[in-house]
């Protein structure tokens, strides 16, 4: 005769002090139970289809390995039943009775010795089953061993301080959770419900998930990450991705990765073909999506790319994952940081490749991600020499394609050991600038930099392999060489033209440091450059990009000798001359992109309109 008297057992006082945690505070969304339990009996059955490898002397042992789940809505339950390993009496009260067994006392210790939220501090301990206490009243677990003469035995809690565990009658292999709901978790009693939770969070359990009646499984199985590269076609790569995106352009490229070592670990990464994410997306937020063993365990993972590369949609698979309590992010652990390399490593060798064998490709995805490689200069200096190559620029002499460093060093002068650059507002300005007047002159190529990154960029990249980086604005640039100087009888003669320069001084004043004569103008009038060469100009374009406080900075104002608006200027008297010197000025700021307020120039420039039309009468 059966034994059926119930046995009452007390958690133990640090394990209570745990429980009230993991129902009260652990989880976001209360949803994740489900895959919790799903999770433990995808893990029962592995462990049964292990044993089986070396014992065939088990109860039911030609039962279809499967996880069933059932919902009575009017009685408010929910049923799932697996037909793995089970438990007898001892080992139900050792995975259930207890909580991180000895490991509990430390973790409470050291959160009373941190001040920490417990529950950012909990991801050591493995307790995910008692997430179904955020939504049932009670919870009673049967279970029979996998061993043909074991008793099957029941387990019911309602999450206070204790549990019963006492004999039961069970015929089948494995184990049955039943779960009454909470008033407030009434909606989980439903097979909709429960269908649309495998399906974000389970779908790709390696067994048959049942809901209800049905006789087909709710759930995939066979994810696609985890086949065989070639049993894939393309269009199975593309769907996957529309599925997980609802993208309605084809990714730009993919990635299917399969490594053992040094982390096991299976990928599959799209890169999108546009930055912008359509309004109908499904993909909310960057991050991939994170699976531990099939289950889905973050959503949202943004640790295993660094955040230059966050563009890259898709799903990262790892069985060596070590997990926190909630899975909700994982556990600190020197793993992650190798998944981060190997992944890393692996994308930016798929980028240069895609770079030397597919320059209109490249060309695309570097005009839509590329200011995301620049903020990975400025923001992660360790990886400068990773991310540089990547680069792409337009430059005075090509504008019309992209060109990488190694193209503007394979095409430098004989003899020149700098790579130039100017930073502007856009392409046409830049072009236009007087710093480009010398380099004009003698066919010197410059990398035009157009977008505000690009001057957060330069705070990181100063050099490549053994060229310095340098920009055109410096006052001295070491190597170009001059323009050809003019005749003597194109300059202002020099006692006139120091007089120029003591009235620009005169009408200036404290807004430039200097004013002196330029022997690097050729076409244009005037030019701003740094008084100080250790200046930083592009530190002053971060501040005002920022909107930092901000002020337009001092600089020397550098005029042309032996421009024909100078000369004219000379014989101009009184206001105009004024104001046509605050023009110059005004519009070398501009040049500069460093103007805080262009439209303020309408008026006077009205003002000269209306001076020169006078004149022509």
């Amino acid at each position: 005769m059966t034994d059926t008297t119930a046995q009452q057992f007390n958690f133990k006082a640090e394990t209570k002090q745990l429980l009230h945690i993991l129902i009260h505070s652990l989880y976001k969304d209360r949803e994740v139970f489900l895959r919790e339990l799903l999770s433990n009996a995808s893990d029962a059955i592995n462990r049964l289809r292990f044993e089986m490898l070396t014992n065939q002397n088990v109860l039911d042992p030609e039962a279809e390995l499967r996880i069933h789940i059932k919902v009575d809505k009017d009685a408010r339950t929910i049923t799932i039943q697996d037909t793995g390993i089970g438990m007898d009496q001892d080992e139900i009260v050792d995975h259930l009775g207890t909580i991180a067994q000895s490991g509990a006392r430390r973790f409470l210790e050291a959160a009373r010795e941190s001040g920490q939220d417990a529950s950012q501090m909990i991801g050591q301990f493995g307790v995910g089953f008692y997430s179904v206490f955020m939504v049932a009243e009670w919870v009673r677990v049967t279970s029979r061993s996998f061993r043909p003469d074991a008793q099957a035995v029941t387990w019911y809690a309602t999450g206070d301080d204790s549990y019963e565990v006492s004999p039961a009658e069970m015929t089948e292999r494995g184990t049955r959770i039943e779960i009454k709901l909470k008033e407030d978790a009434a909606e989980f009693a439903d097979d909709f419900r429960i269908k649309n939770i495998v399906s974000k969070h389970s779908d790709y359990i390696g067994f048959p998930i049942y809901v209800g009646d049905e006789e087909k499984p709710v759930n995939k199985q066979t994810s696609l990450w985890r086949t065989a590269r070639n049993e894939i076609t393309e269009e199975q790569y593309k769907d996957f991705y529309r599925q997980t995106t609802l993208d309605f352009e084809d990714p730009l490229m993919h990635i299917h990765m399969v490594t053992d070592a040094p982390v096991q670990l299976y990928a599959l990464l799209y890169f999108p073909a546009k930055a912008e994410r359509n309004m109908f997306s499904l993909r909310k937020d960057d991050g991939l999506k994170l699976y531990s063993r099939n289950i889905l365990i973050d959503e949202y993972n943004k640790d295993l790319l660094p955040e230059y590369l966050r563009f890259v949609q898709g799903v990262v698979d790892s069985e060596d994952l070590p997990l926190n309590v909630s899975r909700e992010t994982v556990q600190s652990s020197g793993l992650m940081p190798k998944l981060k390399k190997v992944l890393t490593n692996q994308v930016v060798r798929e980028l240069e490749n895609l770079a030397k064998k597919d320059t209109e490709k490249y060309a695309a995805f570097w005009s839509e991600f590329g200011v995301y490689l620049k903020q990975g200069i400025a923001a992660s200096p360790a990886d400068t020499d990773t991310i540089t190559p990547l680069l792409r620029f337009k430059t005075n002499t090509n504008p019309e394609t992209w060109s990488s460093l190694d193209d503007y060093v394979s095409r430098m002068k004989d003899g020149q050991k700098v790579i130039y650059y100017i930073v502007g507002e856009d392409f046409r300005s830049v072009l236009r600038s007087p710093h480009l007047d010398a380099f004009k002159a003698n066919g010197t190529e410059v990398l035009l930099l157009t977008e505000p990154m690009d001057s957060f960029m330069l705070m990181g990249l100063n050099k490549y392999k053994d060229y310095e980086l340098k920009s055109v604005s410096g006052a001295e640039v070491d190597g170009a060489e001059q323009p050809k100087a003019e005749s003597e009888a194109e300059k202002i003669p020099e006692g006139d033209f120091n007089s120029l320069i003591e009235k620009f001084k005169e009408v200036l004043g404290e807004r430039v440091t200097d004013v002196r004569a330029s022997n690097r103008l050729v076409t244009s009038v005037a030019r701003l450059v740094d008084a100080d060469e250790n200046s930083n100009p592009e530190l002053q374009r971060v501040y005002k990009y920022l909107g930092k406080e901000y002020e337009v900075p001092k600089k020397v104002l550098e005029l042309n000798p032996s421009h024909e608006m100078l000369k004219n200027l000379l014989n101009t008297e009184g206001e105009l001359q004024n104001i046509v010197i605050e023009q110059v000025y005004d519009s070398a700021l501009l040049v500069e992109g460093l103007h805080p307020d262009p439209s303020s120039m309408a008026e006077r420039v009205q003002r000269i309109m209306e001076a020169a039309l006078s004149k022509a009468r």
